[in-house]
């Protein structure tokens, strides 16, 4: 069986966020698999997808920091400024996390260790919703 569709995430400040609840909330269909995978595809340039750890929220304010320290604002060879001083950090950021994950459905929810959840980098300062292209393959 295949399904694809589109969800939509709640906006988020700048900052990690842990979506994981919130992608499965809108995937109701997950649990008519009993083995497959699923492709998410963040449908944007300003935001990222990535896995890490789901229990300490202090782990996604240190993402954040870290960062914002690696890839800073306001550089003078930016040439790419036209949405504010977050616009080319933002696609950086993006291309460096990455704006898609491929994640194993196993009885009908995703197959994500113990301490593993979803993040949604949002690294613009007023990102908005955000879409997300799923692909679900499987049996």
């Amino acid at each position: 069986m295949w399904l694809q569709k589109t969800i939509r995430l709640t906006p988020q400040a700048r900052g990690f966020h842990l979506v994981t609840s919130e992608i499965e909330s809108l995937l109701p269909e997950i649990h008519q698999f009993k083995v497959g995978l699923c492709h998410l595809l963040l449908q944007h340039t300003s935001a990222s997808l990535s896995i890490n750890e789901n229990a300490d929220p202090t782990v996604r304010t240190d993402f954040e920091s870290h960062v914002n320290v690696m890839v800073p604002e306001n550089q003078p060879y930016y040439r790419h400024t036209y949405e504010g001083d977050d616009d080319m950090p933002a696609h950086i950021k993006s291309s460096l996390f990455g704006v898609s994950l491929q994640l194993p459905i196993q009885n009908g929810q995703f197959g994500l260790g113990t301490w593993q959840g979803i993040y949604l980098g949002e690294h613009r300062d007023y990102g908005g919703e955000r879409r997300i292209l799923v692909t679900m393959q499987g049996e």
